[in-house]
């Protein structure tokens, strides 16, 4: 931790008075950076020490700290706030590129390699928690390629620079303090202390609130290491599942055919039957496999993420453990498919990606507004089509006279006004 010594004070005091007089001069970043370590000793320092940090691992964690100026959504004091950005998450834009299949195969591949290689240590985390290796194993390929991903960055460096001047102040200070804590637990070094440019940290991914909640020592070296130990990243990886809800001997889901008399506007988490349910409406695994017996008797959702214009499922409530990693239909079914690849050698879907998905946002959030005003619950009108949104397009369709397609598509926008 840098002191603050009064000739630097000084020096700082003579140079703003040397600057031209204007009451409306913007702010230059060495302004902005001198406000930034006046906050890190008078504002944050007194909160990390109220909460138990030490002194010692408080200076050594903002040894060398500046602000990073690269990060997104920043809004620093002073200056013009951020224009609004296009939403660019491959999670909520058109479903089909998502799912690469050469990028898919190659995970595949290569997960299959580290299936075998870690066999043993896959074998006692099942049994421990329950969760499947080819479950973890997806995970851990889809955050970080395998642990194959650089993650350049200094943590508390992005978790300060966000906690200071970003558009999510107060989520990104709680996750700074909790960084903070995670160094002075000493279970990494400050120079060892590497995340996204989101901070998320380590092989796993895992926010620094994450990480206090579910990292574990799977090595048993006294260390939660998700940083270069494959055994606690993987173990921690299924913790954090299994604390989240994960059902021990339950499949993800299923890509199944729906008949065309089924409607599409019966999916989500708050409309689950039993699967035999769905078998019995002439909802068939479009493998031509039967279900598993011991599922019949489960809770099974329907979940249709492109309408009739995508592939289709019955999840059990695991898709939504998996969902709980990362909040997107596509991640938690990119997850499932790798999983089944890596465990069983499956493929692709059968079912094929429609040309969907490539609507503005402010055009769906609009349509959503208009489903709200006549009573349906589209949960939010934020332009994204989750599932209560499919849901209500499919009803007001059928209420329409419409076929149902359960998709925003651009020729309801002049009928939904």
């Amino acid at each position: 931790m840098r002191r603050f010594h009064l000739p630097r004070i000084f020096a700082l005091a003579i140079t703003t008075a040397l600057l031209p007089l204007c009451a409306h001069a913007a702010p230059s970043k060495a302004d902005v950076e001198a406000q930034f370590e006046t906050w890190v000793q008078k504002d944050l320092w007194p909160e990390a020490k109220a909460n138990g940090i030490s002194e010692k691992s408080f200076k050594a964690a903002f040894s060398g700290i500046t602000l990073n100026w690269n990060l997104p959504d920043l809004a620093p004091p002073g200056f013009p706030p951020p224009k609004e950005q296009k939403q660019t998450q491959a999670e909520f834009s058109s479903p089909g590129p998502y799912f690469n299949e050469d990028h898919l195969k190659r995970l595949a591949a290569t997960g299959r390699g580290f299936a075998a290689q870690y066999g043993s240590t896959l074998k006692r985390i099942e049994k421990t928690y329950g969760v499947p290796g080819p479950i973890v194993l997806a995970i851990w390929g889809r955050e970080t390629g395998f642990g194959a991903a650089k993650i350049p960055n200094s943590a508390i460096e992005v978790l300060a620079t966000k906690a200071f001047m970003s558009t999510r102040k107060e989520m990104f200070r709680t996750e700074l303090v909790a960084a903070l804590h995670i160094l002075d637990g000493g279970d990494v070094t400050p120079a060892g202390f590497k995340g996204s440019w989101a901070g998320a940290l380590g092989q796993p991914q895992f926010m620094p609130t994450s990480y206090l909640k579910y990292a574990v020592d799977f090595d048993g070296d006294g260390h939660r290491n998700i940083w270069t130990s494959v055994p606690d990243t993987l173990a921690s990886i299924a913790n954090f599942l299994v604390k989240k809800g994960w059902q021990r001997d339950h499949d993800w889901g299923f890509e199944v055919s729906i008949p065309e008399a089924v409607s599409c506007a019966q999916e989500g988490p708050d409309l689950s039957k039993p699967l035999s349910h769905w078998a019995s409406l002439g909802i068939d695994r479009i493998s031509g496999k039967d279900f598993p017996s011991s599922e019949m008797k489960a809770e099974g959702m329907m979940l249709v993420p492109a309408g009739r214009d995508g592939p289709e499922f019955i999840v059990t409530p695991n898709f939504y453990i998996i969902k709980e990693y990362n909040n997107s239909d596509l991640y938690a079914l990119y997850i499932g498919n790798l999983a089944d690849r890596i465990g069983s050698n499956a493929g692709a879907f059968e079912g094929r990606w429609g040309d969907v998905g490539k609507m503005l946002r402010s055009d769906v959030a609009a349509m959503q507004k208009a489903l709200e005003r006549q009573g349906y619950d589209v949960g939010g009108s934020d332009g994204l089509p989750g599932y209560k949104t499919r849901r209500s397009i499919g009803q007001w369709q059928a209420k329409n006279g419409m076929a149902p397609t359960c998709f925003p598509e651009a020729t309801m926008k002049s009928k939904l006004k």
